[in-house]
């Protein structure tokens, strides 16, 4: 049952169809003139919950007009330039805090605000995107106020895609943490998955971690694996990456090779960890005794690629991990 490799396709938070256009990003008062412009679209990002609308065809991003949104609410906001869709719209992010004054006034009957990975795999193109890309920046800048070097207040340059400290002359970029995550498998065909002991006892994902400085990813995987739950691996093989930004990493997907198979869970990273043969796991899975990632995780589409095909399962559900 195990699926040919041949990649990882439509994973969903790596899908865009808003050009970033970042040569237009140093532009003299690009924002400002963005935010005046009535054709803008901006996509409101309240804390890390954007506004969505529902319609038939699922949830898709409101997008609006900045001039058109309260002012108090607009003077709150930091915008950040996303880019162009294909027929020349320019896009922006408004991020404020969560709980800001306004903002629980723009939901409506048919509008919500929605987490990323509530809705990340079932947005369009374009939505996906714009929504990835917006927490990425906003989570970024929450937390990067600060010139690193001197410790003076930054100032947000490059359309939001920058951050330059008005003491030193540093230039801050936003930065994204490389991650691996891997689908383990053996030579009999099995699939290794753990546990965190955060999660209920019936909740399996693959195994991931950081990559660690002066690390190549194949090492990372390797090193990763050994830790968590003793087992030695050989043949890595990328399969495909995707932005997490919770808050800011890049996960990057394996399969990879078990050389031995006796697992013992680290205790640590893992409260146990076990392997299924794919009977096994259509069983489990059909009787409700094991939980998948969800759908918006590499994680999941790592297990369905070892399947061979996407997996009906009881629920989806949610947690800080890819």
């Amino acid at each position: 049952m195990t699926a040919p490799c041949t990649g990882l396709q439509g994973l969903a938070l790596a899908r865009a169809a808003v050009d970033r256009r970042a040569e237009r990003r140093s532009e003299p008062g690009l924002l400002e003139a963005l935010v005046a412009d009535p054709a803008t679209a901006a996509a409101v990002l309240a804390g890390d919950k954007l506004l969505v609308e529902d319609g038939g065809s699922g949830p898709a991003v409101v997008l609006l007009s900045p001039a058109g949104l309260p002012e108090g609410l607009l003077s709150a906001a930091q915008p950040l330039f996303l880019g162009h869709d294909h027929d020349g719209r320019a896009y922006l992010a408004l991020a404020v805090p969560a709980g800001a004054a306004g903002a629980d006034a723009l939901a409506g009957e048919a509008s919500r605000w929605a987490g990323l990975r509530e809705v990340g795999s079932v947005l369009d193109d374009a939505g996906a995107g714009v929504f990835t890309a917006a927490l990425a920046l906003a989570n970024w800048h929450a937390v990067h106020g600060h010139c690193a070097r001197c410790g003076t207040p930054t100032d947000v340059v490059q359309a939001g895609w920058a951050r330059s400290c008005p003491h030193c002359g540093a230039e801050h970029y936003p930065r994204t943490d490389p991650a691996v995550i891997m689908a383990v498998v053996d030579d009999a065909g099995r699939i290794l998955l753990g546990r965190q002991a955060s999660w209920p006892e019936k909740r399996y994902s693959t195994l991931a971690g950081f990559v660690e400085p002066g690390e190549s990813l194949e090492a990372a995987v390797r090193r990763e694996v050994a830790e968590e739950s003793g087992v030695v691996v050989g043949d890595v093989e990328y399969r495909g990456s995707q932005p997490w930004p919770f808050p800011s990493s890049l996960m990057l997907g394996f399969r990879a090779q078990a050389v031995t198979t006796d697992e013992q869970a680290d205790g640590v990273e893992l409260a146990h960890a076990r392997w299924w043969m794919p009977e096994e796991f259509r069983a489990d899975i059909a009787g409700q005794e094991l939980l998948l990632p969800p759908r918006v995780s590499i994680a999941r589409r790592l297990i369905e690629d070892w399947y061979g095909g996407p997996i009906e399962d009881a629920a989806d559900w949610a947690r800080p991990s890819a």
